[in-house]
């Protein structure tokens, strides 16, 4: 994909958080800009601050997703990458989980990305586009009390992969991120969730959530989105099929050391 013949570029999720902010970083390369999700307001607000386009689909139905990538198409005349951002978090073990929890998580974090790369690879086939997944660490490292989050994101990585093999031929390039913490409209609620039991304020939690990271903080939503146009683009040419983390260095811990980073961190806010 080359940013000076005015590639249309489609992202799902992009109502709030680092959905909204690949469609702007993307529209401010000069990108035309599809967005697409459930509720019709947050798109608009996005839309309005980037000049992106609002369309409302569901991305787990195929007859949504199936309209969408051709109205798409229909009204720009052509697909050249697309950014598989839409996701849910429903919290639980495999105990704690209810198959209603399990189902929604699936159907939304990995079959909604089947579905969507179904509709949209011919014409990424045809453009010699470039798919980008917006995974999780939580794919890559095993979480307590989030059983269908990350096995929906490992899979997610791994169906990525698997476009990346099978087009790669045809000239597409399929890549996924990784993000770590990142401040988004979610990960503020469940700071709240975290923080309140505990007497921390957003902030507060926060730094108690990342405090073994090697940054020392959340991302923005404005970094993962420059990874993921970086993908996107012409200057990650030979890169295919890579899986890459956007955490800070999270998943470059030693997690036997993390007991001695908990005691210098509280020893650093003793008086």
């Amino acid at each position: 994909m080359t940013l000076d013949r005015k590639p249309v570029v489609l992202v799902t999720g992009a109502g709030t958080g680092i959905g909204a902010a690949i469609a702007e970083l993307a529209a401010a390369t000069g990108a035309r800009v599809a967005i697409c999700g459930r509720r019709r307001e947050p798109l608009e607000k996005v839309a309005d601050a980037t000049g992106a386009i609002p369309y409302t689909a569901d991305v787990t139905s195929p007859a949504d997703v199936e309209q969408l990538v051709s109205q798409v198409v229909d009204e720009h005349g052509r697909l050249d990458g697309v950014v598989a951002n839409a996701g849910v978090m429903r919290p639980g073990s495999v105990l704690d989980l209810t198959q209603q929890d399990w189902d929604a998580t699936v159907r939304t974090n990995l079959t909604a990305l089947f579905l969507l790369a179904r509709c949209a690879l011919p014409h990424l086939v045809e453009s010699r586009g470039a798919w980008v997944t917006v995974s999780s660490v939580a794919g890559l490292r095993a979480p307590t009390g989030a059983a269908a989050y990350a096995a929906s994101k490992a899979g997610a990585a791994m169906l990525t992969q698997c476009i990346a093999a099978d087009y790669g031929p045809r000239g597409v390039r399929a890549n996924a991120v990784c993000p770590g913490w990142t401040r988004t409209e979610m990960a503020d609620e469940e700071m709240r969730e975290f923080g309140e039991p505990l007497g921390l304020d957003r902030e507060e939690a926060y730094a108690q959530v990342t405090h073994v990271v090697p940054q020392r903080r959340p991302a923005a939503a404005s970094e993962i989105a420059d990874a993921v146009l970086w993908l996107l683009g012409p200057r990650s040419s030979y890169v295919n099929a890579a899986v890459l983390t956007v955490d800070g260095g999270t998943t470059a811990i030693d997690p036997g050391t993390i007991p001695f980073d908990f005691d210098v961190a509280l020893r650093a806010t003793r008086p």
